[in-house]
Formats: structure tokens, C-alpha cells, sequence
């Protein structure tokens, strides 16, 4: 087999932070699918890997339902709703998307959909019945057969909204039954649903029991061969929507247009979740809303027997409408089975456990699982003895920045159940196979809920840091586990939760590193002891070579004093002076702001969320005050003893870079050239020029000049620049980067150009040069926000480029210098990400790895690859590894 050229081998993302977003689909090793940003996203939790992302949406993803199969097996299709005002039917194909068909029609955002199989008399085949809600209110039914798809029907919530949906098909009218043969001394039972009779040669006519008709003739065992007539009643949709008037709305199918039949009341606020399940004969409807309560309901065909009723026996109150199908009338009847108590706060979600097959047989469970705002997730089951629906578990996460959870799943056989929090972190537990009243936490998915502005490699390629407009910093480290020989990624550390909006950040050295947000100010994070000694557990590295180039008073961790905005540093001496629970209850007032303390602990495995949240951040060690706006980005030079740093500016005096010596966090000098924000800057790898770019479409280059002494600051001087004029780009010039041999840097601009401009020669000692173009211009067809130039050549000795566009696109190039005037054939386009490799939204940063390395799985025994890493405004951060002798 080939090997391929280009590979997304780790992806970094969590859900949008809208309810419904998530789903687990059925059937055995059931992928888990979420909407990140615009992108549906097939999540594996068993192998802890994103199989692929479905791309078709041009907004957020809001809703997404996998279409359950009625025979229990693995669902293989899918639909989601956008803000784009549109819904798209998925079909997967052995985890791969194999078609999407768009179905639109609604003048607002979807925020709701469900779909079940239907098979109509008429016709055989299955055709697929969809619903979607959306913010235009109204609600859309459409039918796909094949790749036709057809809106059935529109209903009108006038100024309401439907906020939830749920189909199914109304009891005993779901199957479709054949012709079917009785040989001597075997019976075939007929469907309970089917008053049924047939005549056999022996003369005798038996009618078979029937819930339509209540009534029992002769029964007994044919001894001839007879046949009996396949039943002519057709499956019933009925339709369940949870309105914003407090109220479930309950649709049924009569002659292909669904009609209104009840309005269940009792909830007094707003219904935020409703789903149905089939019991026997019966059909259960659970409701939850944000009044905390959540309550079942059944559906069941009410009895025609003329039996007389004890009056003394007190009987729920009955809503009944009355179903026609194929002339025979059928009355329905729902009651109030249960109210379940025990939220605190909002119910967003409520699910029954799918059904599964347990020794060959289906079989769907009495559970029910809520989720919360009071950060919980509860699982209900009514008392075996009593039948009282009680709270058999509850899970939650505590402490940390946290507003609850939003939405809630089981698996395929309900031994793992997840919960979608506020801020886009996922939650997972596993019931404990030896004691089934124990769940503990696994380790699952997680990344930015919001655009990713930046990110870098560690100086030795071992880990990854991220900021983004979450306010979070995260890093991204692999799991190297002995018993396996696939290696996969996880965040082990969030070493900063800011408040404000996360721009960019700079590694000063392999622990430490220097972040810019929304603020004036610069702020420098140092790596605590607990951290290193639980990265070196997790990725398998010698802590004793770890350590042996930090300091020996490292601090033990870092925590958030109860009125401060900082990191504070925790040493020893401080985790042993920390008051025991017991203390602190009683010498609490009750009104004091819990102040959340560090609790050193080694790890093996990758941290929990909750533990994310307390014990991984960083001590916050400097300040750097200068700038008079906010910071935009930052660089350091290759030898880490310089910083560059430059903030948002609409005058010349505020585009100044600022350079900062990184052992004393002094100013060394303001360079003053640009009249427009500095978009982005770049130090050479032998660190003797600094490269900027800028909103005012120039660049400028400063040359470091040479020292009397070493002693004295290091002093930079323009050396080149470009103008209006001589400028080749029309546009801001968003990326820039260096050649590995600091000749040439290139250039990538809005105006869908990239340029390489040189030679660079650092000993020339004039004091104005005249640098320009020394490529052909390179027009990539969209707009350029992030150009990367890899740190190894290609074999062919040609430079290595990839340019990410504003479209989500990643393209790899490679260029080599010809002596040609000018420039012919000087560009290879040689692979570009698929739409499933891409990112939805502007790439906001590419990076590669310092040093190539060999593939994880030997696919391709011998083959080097390169990797680098992509992070945009999708939420996504991914990293993509290159095939260097297939390029």
C-alpha cells in the first residue's frame, strides 16, 4: 500500500456550547458525534481518536441526530442542523462520509431535529422522515428516499417556538407483517396489534386475540397447512414538541399531514428536552424543562371493553384522541405516569437508554438519564418491587468556572454515559463491571470551545500550547502507554484561564512561555514541579533528565487567590500550611468566596476535566508593562534571549515593537517604523534579523548590529523595508516566516498572494538595502492568513511551505530559487487537506515540528515524516503529518 502524503493524525476540539449538539450513535463501538464550530466531528471514545469531520455547513452546528435502526445495529446515518438556516442528511459509509444531501427551506437558525425510518404500504423500500425546528418558528417535515428529498409539511408556532422535538410511531402500528405458514403441530403467532382470523381445510375458523377488538374467540392448533392474510394497517408517526408556552404539543400522521392531538400541560416553564421509547405495548414520553422537574408520561391504546369500572379506585386523569388508520378507528389515551424531583436547577436534557441485543435478544431498558445546570447528571430507574421511578446514580463535576451541563448520552448498552458541559468540555463515566453502582471517570476529548489564535511547539517537539479567545491556555502532550503501540494526544495542563480574550503566545523556553490578551500587559508563566513530574508519567520521559535543567525551587503548583486576577505560586511549605475541609467548614463565615486550593497529585493518564480546572496551572512569574493597547503578538528569537512584542495600533507611535531581554524583563528598545498594527513577527534562525508585517500592507526588516561587548543590550536598526509602492501585496499582510537557512522569508497577504523575498545577507554592513521579490508571486486562490516554512528541506533540496487560507484550506508548496528572470516554474503545488483534513473557518496559525520523525504506526517502514500543527478560528487545533519522499 502507498503511503499517503499528507494525514491528520490528531485532532483537538470540543462541542459548541448549545444544547442537542451531541449524540451517541447505537449499536456495538457506537461513534460519538458533536458539532464543533461548523463541523460535525465522528469521535471513537473507545480508541480516544476523531475519526473524521463532516464539512458542509457555513455556520455553527446546532443539533444532530444519528437515525437509529430498528434492528439495533450500528446507525450509519445522521443529520444536523446550522445557523446557516439548513439541515444536511449525513450518510457514513466504514467511518467515512459517502454522501450529504442539504435540505433547506427555513428562514432562520435550526436548533432542533430527529428523524426515524418509515416504510409506507404503498411501497416497500424505507424512506427517511426528518423534523427540524428553527428559529423562523416553525417546524419542517421532509422526506428523503434516495437522494430525493421532499417537504411534507410546515407547521406555524406563530410567535413561539418549538425548543425540542422527538418522532416515533404510535403503539402496535410500527410493524409490517407477511404472509405467513402453519404446518401441523407448529402455530404462528399473529401480531397482538391484528384482529386475525383464517380458515383451514380441517372447516375450523379461529379469531385471534386482538388489542383493537378485546375479544378472544376460538383458539387451539390447526392440523393442516393454512396461510393467513398479512395485516393492511400502516406505522403511525406521532410527533412530540416541546414549546416555549410550557406546554408538549403532540402531532399525529392522518392522510400525510400531521395534525395536532393533544397538548400536554404541567410544566411551568420553558421544555428544553422531550424523547420517546416503546415499552411492550406502550409508549413512554419523558419531558424535562426549566422549571427542574422532569416528567413521563404513557401512551397506551385505551380499552373499548364494556366492563364495568370500580368508581372507588382512584384513576389519572386521561387525554385520549382518536386515530384513524385504514378505516379503522383506534382510541389512544396519555396519563401522567411519574414527576421526577431531584435537579436544583434547569433540566436541559433527558434521554432513555437505547435499546441493544442481550443474547440474541432486543431489548430496551427502564432508565432514564437527565443533565443539568447544578452540574449534575442523574440516571433514573423505577424500584423493581414498588415500580417508583427512584435516582439510582449521580455524577457532576465540581469546583472551577463552571455554569452546569447542557446535554446528556448513553452508549449502545448504557455502561458509559457522557455529559456536554457549559463551557464545551465533555464528561465522561464507566459503570465498574464488578460493583455496577460505581462509575468512574474516563478520559475523553477535549479542546478551545472558541477560535484558537495561536499556538507552538516545544523547542524539543514533545507537547504543544494553545491560547485562544476562550481565555484558556491549553497544552497538548501525547499518551505514551506500554501495552500499546498507538500514541494518542490529550491536554494534560490548561496553565492559564484568563479573563480576557487569549491573542497570542511565545515559548521562552521549553517550560516556560509569555502569553498576550485582550490587555495592555504581557504575562510569563513558569512550569511547576507537579506538572513536570506528571508530564514525564504521562508521555514516558525521564523526569531525573527532565529536571536536571530547572531550577531546584520550582514552585509545586499554582492557584487563584480569591481576590486575585493572578496565578500564584504554591511551594511546599505552602500544601502543608492548608487547612484541613473539617477546619475550614468551621471557621468559614459561609458568605467568603471559596478560594479553590492546589492538591498535588501523579498522574498516569491524562487528567480529568475537573482536574484541569484546579491543579494545572502555571505560577504566573513576570509582567511586562509598555504598550498602550492590546497585545496583538508576540515572538522570541532562537536563542530565547530576546522577546518581540507588538500591540493593536492606528498610529504610528503605538505600532512600536518592543523588545524585552528575557532574563531581566527589561525594555532593550522600541522599534518605530509602522503607522498600522504589526500583524505578525518573526526572528531569523541565526537571530540576526527580526522581520515584521503589518495591517499597512509593508514590512519591515531590522538587523541586529554587533556589540562592543556582550554585556551591552543587544541593538536592532532598520535594515529594509517596503512602501505603498514598491510593496507587492494590496492587502494586510497577515503571516510571515523565515527560510531554515535565514536567506529568504516569505510573505502571505489577504490578497491571495505569497512572496519570498532575499537573500538576507547578515554581513553586509550597509546601512539601506533594497530587498525585494525573488519569486514569481504565488496566487493560492483565497485569501492567505497563516504561511510556515518547514525547518528541513525536501529531498530535491527545495524549501517546503504550507500556506493556511481564509476558507480553512491548508495547502503544501515547495520552491526553490531558479536563475531565471523572472521566475518561471519556481512553485510546486504538491498536496492540499481534503475537505474532511480542513478547517471550516480562517487558519489562524501553522507550525511545524523542530525535528522529523518516524511514523507511530509503521505504516511505512523507513518513512520520514514531518509533522506541523494547524489551529484556526473553527475551535480546531490539528496535527498533520507529511510524507517527505511521497511529496
Amino acid at each position: 500500500m502507498v503511503a499517503p502524503v499528507l494525514e491528520t493524525s490528531h485532532v483537538f476540539c470540543c462541542p459548541n456550547r448549545v444544547r442537542g449538539v451531541l449524540n451517541w450513535s447505537s449499536g456495538p463501538r457506537g461513534l460519538l458525534a458533536f458539532g464543533t464550530s461548523c463541523s460535525v466531528v465522528l469521535y471513537d471514545p473507545l480508541k480516544r481518536v476523531v475519526v473524521t469531520n463532516l464539512n458542509g455547513h457555513t455556520a455553527r452546528v446546532n443539533c444532530i441526530q444519528w437515525i437509529c435502526k430498528q434492528d439495533g445495529s450500528p446507525s450509519t446515518e445522521l443529520v444536523s442542523g446550522g445557523s446557516d438556516n439548513q439541515v444536511i442528511h449525513w450518510e457514513i459509509e466504514d467511518n467515512q462520509l459517502l454522501k450529504a444531501v442539504h435540505l433547506q427551506g427555513h428562514e432562520g437558525p435550526v436548533y432542533a431535529v430527529h428523524a426515524v425510518y418509515q416504510r409506507r404500504t404503498s411501497d416497500p423500500a424505507l424512506c427517511t422522515l426528518i423534523v427540524s425546528a428553527a428559529a423562523d418558528s416553525a417546524v419542517r417535515l421532509w422526506s428523503k428516499k434516495g437522494s430525493e428529498v421532499m417537504c411534507l409539511q410546515t407547521l406555524n408556532f406563530g410567535n413561539g417556538f418549538a425548543l425540542a422535538l422527538c418522532l416515533s410511531f404510535l403503539p402496535n402500528t410500527d410493524v409490517t407483517w407477511k404472509t405467513g405458514q402453519v404446518e401441523r403441530g407448529r402455530a404462528w403467532k399473529p401480531p397482538a396489534s391484528l384482529a386475525l382470523c383464517s380458515r383451514s381445510c380441517d372447516s375450523m375458523v379461529s379469531c385471534y386475540a386482538s388489542i383493537l377488538c378485546k375479544e378472544k374467540l376460538h383458539t387451539f392448533w390447526h392440523h393442516n397447512r393454512i396461510s393467513f392474510l398479512p395485516s393492511a394497517f400502516r406505522p403511525i408517526p406521532i410527533l412530540a414538541c416541546g414549546d416555549d408556552d410550557c406546554r408538549v404539543h403532540v402531532f399525529a400522521q392522518q392522510n400525510d399531514q400531521f395534525q395536532k392531538v393533544l397538548s400536554l400541560c404541567g410544566h411551568e416553564d420553558w421544555i428544553r428536552g422531550v424523547e420517546w421509547a416503546a415499552f411492550g405495548r406502550d409508549l413512554f414520553l419523558a419531558s424535562c424543562s426549566q422549571d427542574c422537574l422532569i416528567r413521563i408520561w404513557k401512551l397506551y391504546i385505551k380499552s373499548t371493553s364494556l366492563e364495568t369500572q370500580d368508581d372507588d379506585n382512584i384513576r389519572l386523569k386521561e387525554n385520549t384522541f382518536t386515530i384513524e388508520n385504514e378505516s379503522v378507528k383506534i382510541a389512544f389515551a396519555v396519563t401522567l405516569e411519574t414527576v421526577l424531583a431531584g435537579h436544583e436547577n434547569w433540566v436541559n436534557a433527558v434521554h432513555w437508554q437505547p435499546v441493544f441485543y442481550k443474547d440474541g435478544v432486543l431489548q430496551q431498558p427502564m432508565r432514564l438519564l437527565s443533565a443539568s445546570m447544578d452540574k449534575t447528571m442523574i440516571l433514573w430507574a423505577p424500584d423493581e418491587e414498588s415500580g417508583v421511578w427512584l435516582e439510582e446514580v449521580r455524577v457532576g463535576e465540581v469546583g472551577g468556572n463552571t455554569l452546569g451541563f447542557y446535554d446528556c448520552q448513553f452508549n449502545e448498552d448504557g455502561s458509559m454515559i457522557i455529559a456536554h458541559a457549559f463551557h464545551g468540555a465533555l464528561h465522561l463515566w464507566k459503570q465498574n463491571t464488578v460493583n455496577p453502582r460505581e462509575w468512574t471517570p474516563e478520559i475523553v476529548i477535549s479542546g478551545h470551545f472558541d477560535g484558537v489564535q495561536d499556538l507552538v511547539w516545544d523547542p524539543e517537539g514533545e507537547f504543544i500550547i494553545t491560547v485562544g479567545t476562550d481565555q484558556t491556555t491549553r497544552l497538548f502532550a501525547p499518551w505514551k502507554r506500554k501495552d500499546q503501540s498507538q500514541v494518542t494526544w490529550h491536554e494534560i495542563a490548561r496553565p492559564q484561564i484568563h479573563g480576557y480574550d487569549l491573542k497570542c503566545l511565545a515559548m521562552i523556553n521549553r517550560f516556560q512561555f509569555v502569553s498576550g490578551a485582550d490587555e495592555k500587559v504581557l504575562r510569563v508563566f513558569c512550569a511547576p514541579r507537579n506538572f513536570v513530574e506528571n508530564f514525564c508519567a504521562i508521555t514516558g520521559q525521564s523526569l531525573n533528565h527532565v529536571l536536571c535543567n530547572q531550577d531546584s525551587d520550582l514552585p509545586e503548583g499554582a492557584t487563584v487567590p480569591a481576590l486575585g486576577l493572578s496565578n500564584k505560586a504554591v511551594f511546599q511549605g505552602d500544601i502543608a500550611s492548608q487547612p484541613s475541609d473539617e477546619e475550614e467548614l468551621l471557621t468559614s463565615t459561609g458568605f467568603e468566596y471559596q478560594q479553590v486550593a492546589f492538591q498535588p497529585s501523579i498522574l498516569t493518564e491524562p487528567p480529568t476535566e475537573d482536574h484541569l480546572l484546579q491543579n494545572t496551572l502555571w505560577p504566573e512569574v513576570q509582567k511586562l508593562y509598555g504598550h498602550g493597547y492590546e497585545i496583538f503578538c508576540v515572538t522570541c528569537n532562537s536563542s530565547k534571549t530576546l522577546l518581540a512584542s507588538a500591540c493593536k495600533a492606528a498610529k504610528k507611535e503605538h505600532a512600536a515593537i518592543i523588545l524585552w531581554n528575557t532574563t531581566s524583563w527589561k525594555q532593550v528598545q522600541n522599534l518605530v517604523f509602522h503607522s498600522l498594527t504589526v500583524t505578525q513577527m518573526a526572528f531569523s534562525p541565526n537571530d540576526k534579523f527580526l522581520l515584521a508585517v503589518s495591517r499597512d500592507r509593508t514590512w519591515s526588516l531590522w538587523k541586529k548590529q554587533d556589540t562592543i561587548s556582550p554585556e551591552f543590550e543587544p541593538v536592532f536598526s532598520l535594515f529594509a523595508f517596503t512602501n505603498k509602492i514598491t510593496s507587492v501585496h494590496s492587502r494586510i499582510i497577515w503571516s510571515c516566516d523565515w527560510s531554515p537557512d535565514s536567506k529568504y522569508f516569505f510573505t502571505g497577504s489577504r490578497d491571495k498572494k505569497v512572496v519570498v523575498w532575499g537573500e538576507c545577507d547578515s554581513t553586509d554592513d550597509c546601512i539601506e538595502h533594497n530587498i525585494g521579490p525573488c519569486s514569481s508571486v504565488l496566487d493560492v486562490g483565497g485569501a492567505v492568513t497563516a504561511v510556515s516554512v518547514c525547518p528541513a528541506l525536501h529531498p530535491s533540496q527545495r524549501y517546503v511551505v504550507a500556506v493556511g487560507l481564509e476558507c480553512g484550506k491548508i495547502c503544501l508548496y515547495t520552491w526553490k530559487k531558479t536563475d531565471q528572470v523572472p521566475e518561471i516554474n519556481d512553485w510546486t503545488h504538491c498536496v492540499e487537506t481534503s475537505q474532511s483534513q480542513s478547517h471550516t473557518l480562517a487558519i489562524r496559525k501553522l507550525c511545524w515540528k523542530n525535528c522529523s520523525g518516524k511514523t507511530e504506526q509503521k505504516e511505512a517502514e523507513g518513512a520520514e515524516w514531518l509533522h506541523f500543527a494547524s489551529c484556526g478560528e473553527d475551535h480546531t487545533v490539528k496535527i498533520h503529518r507529511i510524507n517527505k519522499c511521497a511529496l
